[in-house]
């Protein structure tokens, strides 16, 4: 009975080691990124079946001086660092580590926005400092004698910005996305980036807070509302159909060749439009001609001045910037003269516009009247009006 005792537990099978396999040095170490930025959390994984010393336990490595874990840059350093298996039996091996970065103002407010320090033991209370344009070195004794390497360098990026469209509506909300890996300043928590935001119609604009949309995603959301009757405040920006809205940020923290010094301004820009047709926004009325005591006119003489009066009514509710063009042909379709009034026309407002000409010629004239949005745009606001005299 004793013999067949001994023999079952010869035939049990063995499982990990309590020393590695020094011929067979295979414990290869990865991080989850490729590429850090200064303030990252790094994550590290040391894949050793040979350390997977006892079946029913969480093993751990690194953290003693004949095999230890080594996770430095060219001058800061945390030496038998422990990493601790993902569970019972696995023989995979996890660390974390924050990177602290260096003093520096990452968004230019004047203060320093960084805690360079290197500390701690493992396997998730490490913080590593590091400089712009460096590498981390992970190093793992795996036997006396044979130690295993990986490194990863480290670099500061050029930020980006933009709106989510290239257009929006005046009742909607306009979303700004940031993604600046640089300022992921704290892993850990949610961080913010000012932002300022402007348009045509308010050129001094408004900042916000664009906030981190995870814990250490790099990738910043900042939601404003768009007016037309308010003045700019908090996260409301006053516009006008038509308008460009800008969103920009200083990027402090720039790649080589910039220096540590430099900044970027990174600048983006979205059109603010109605979803009332153009074609509809104000109302143009037949023109009506009066003297130059304002009296009504309804023949007209060579030589004898008159005034061409158009109206135009707003019957929306957002203010607007419009262009009134007066254009004069003669009966051979030449045009005898161009005109027009700048303006704005608020809510409900209905405005009188008004242009004096002289014919100096008898014959028909066709008036027409335009009311665009601007001159360098024409987009139409309302119908053409066209009006057909005899001067005499």
């Amino acid at each position: 009975m004793l013999n067949f005792i001994l023999l079952s537990l010869f035939l049990l099978p063995v499982f990990g080691q309590s020393a590695p396999d020094y011929d067979d040095p295979y414990s290869p170490i990865f991080t989850d990124k490729p590429v850090y930025s200064w303030t990252d959390k790094m994550k590290i994984t040391i894949i050793s079946p040979s350390w997977n010393a006892d079946r029913h336990l969480v093993d751990s490595i690194g953290d003693t001086s004949e095999h230890a874990i080594k996770i430095s840059t060219s001058e800061h350093s945390l030496e038998s660092y422990r990493f601790t298996e993902t569970d019972v039996n696995s023989g995979i091996f996890t660390g974390e580590v924050i990177l602290t970065g260096f003093t520096h103002d990452a968004d230019g407010d004047g203060d320093f926005d960084t805690s360079p320090r290197t500390i701690g033991n493992g396997p998730t209370s490490g913080f590593l400092q590091v400089d712009r344009d460096s590498a981390i070195t992970i190093s793992f004794e795996f036997a006396d004698g044979v130690v295993l390497v990986e490194s990863v360098p480290v670099s500061w990026n050029v930020g980006t910005i933009n709106f989510i469209e290239d257009v929006f509506f005046v009742e909607d909300s306009a979303i700004i996305r940031v993604v600046d890996l640089d300022m992921n300043l704290n892993p850990e928590a949610l961080d913010n980036l000012p932002i300022q935001i402007s348009s045509d119609s308010d050129v001094a604009g408004i900042e916000v807070n664009a906030v981190e949309t995870s814990e250490s995603s790099g990738s910043f959301i900042a939601t404003i509302s768009l007016s037309q009757n308010s003045a700019s405040s908090g996260n409301r920006l006053y516009s006008l159909p038509g308008d460009e809205i800008f969103a920009k940020y200083d990027d402090h923290t720039l790649p080589k060749p910039y220096s540590t010094s430099d900044n970027l301004e990174i600048e983006t820009s979205a059109t603010v439009d109605s979803s009332i047709p153009p074609i509809e926004r104000i109302q143009n009325s037949p023109i009506t001609f009066s003297d130059g005591l304002g009296n009504p006119m309804e023949s007209f003489s060579q030589n004898s001045q008159m005034q061409i009066v158009g109206t135009i009514g707003n019957y929306h509710d957002f203010t607007q910037n419009f262009v009134y063009l007066f254009q004069i042909k003669n009966d051979k379709n030449f045009v005898e003269s161009l005109s027009w009034v700048r303006g704005e026309i608020s809510s409900g407002q209905i405005l009188d516009v008004s242009q004096s000409w002289i014919p100096n010629k008898s014959g028909k004239y066709q008036i027409e009247t335009f009311v665009w949005n601007s001159i360098s745009d024409s987009t139409a606001l309302s119908p053409i009006m066209s009006t057909l005299i005899t001067v005499k």
